[in-house]
């Protein structure tokens, strides 16, 4: 079944069936904590002031999604369906997400906290990262092509061990870069 151009508010997971499509649609101020997402897709779709804690995203289409001021800890986006995968968010909380081996290429974090959050072997190709938390987030061969980092913080990459060609840092990111040396920057 298709749902098109509809708005969902403060509706939980049990009003949402397996095997459904929705495309175009908002949700605003939903409670799917624990929830059982497995199966459905979304398409061209925003959530804001979700509360998604702990959802199961099991071969679950997300295309084009946008996050707004959502609750996504503990979320693993790597069960997602690959095909067509692209979400972004703004003002969300991520920590212990995981997106382990997802493509989000030119994907938008802003203003997200990201701790301990997964991102091995994500590819972030162009990505950008505006002020987001990335403490203890987990970056092992990642491809940070071309992203922006500069506005984000806590984070700590090896340049050795990911793919960070013509990405964008700040000074105040550099201890981050160097962590593994052992070194104290002043200044």
């Amino acid at each position: 079944m298709l749902h098109e151009d509809q708005t969902f508010t403060k509706i939980s997971a049990d009003q949402l069936t397996s095997a459904q499509t929705y495309e175009h649609c908002k949700f605003i101020s939903c409670n799917f904590t624990n929830a059982n997402l497995d199966g459905l897709v979304f398409m061209d779709c925003t959530f804001e002031d979700c509360n998604l804690l702990l959802v199961s995203v099991g071969n679950t289409g997300f295309q084009n999604i946008v996050f707004k001021r959502c609750k996504l800890s503990g979320v693993n986006f790597s069960k997602a369906l690959d095909f067509l995968f692209e979400v972004h968010f703004e003002g969300s909380i991520l920590d212990n997400a995981i997106f382990y081996q997802k493509k989000n290429k030119k994907a938008k974090f802003t203003d997200c906290s990201m701790i301990e959050t997964d991102l091995t072997e994500t590819d972030l190709t162009d990505a950008k990262l505006i002020n987001c938390n990335l403490h203890r987030a987990f970056f092992s061969r990642t491809i940070l092509k071309g992203a922006d980092l500069r506005s984000s913080y806590n984070f700590t990459i090896d340049p050795d061990d990911n793919a960070i060609k013509k990405a964008h840092f700040s000074l105040h990111g550099l201890p981050g870069l160097l962590a593994k040396y052992d070194i104290k920057i002043e200044g």
